[in-house]
């Protein structure tokens, strides 16, 4: 549905006075609000190139990357815990002995 909504905004700007206008006219059509509309003609023409900004794929894969790097941070947190408290352990015992 976002896709063919979009598509209808640049195929209907010529017949309206401007984007907004097709943006409102379609979104009342479709039943979403004009800003949700307007924000998905945004990141089409991000994605395809005829606007600045962060591509739809590359922000998920920046989006992935960050929940590994996260992932990877928590168990190094937690290999370095347990590292720890295996020489402290080892410490210990060889004290008693």
């Amino acid at each position: 549905m976002r896709e063919r909504a979009v598509r209808l905004v640049f195929d209907s700007v010529g017949q309206h006075g401007s984007r907004w206008q097709a943006i409102v006219s379609i979104s009342a059509k479709i039943g979403c609000s004009a800003q949700t509309l307007n924000e998905w003609v945004k990141k089409a023409e991000v994605d395809s190139g005829k606007r600045a900004g962060i591509p739809t794929e590359m922000a998920e894969r920046m989006k992935a990357l960050e929940r590994e790097n996260h992932e990877l941070r928590q168990a190094n947190e937690i290999l370095r815990k347990a590292s720890a408290y295996f020489f402290a352990m080892a410490e210990l015992d060889r004290r008693s002995k």
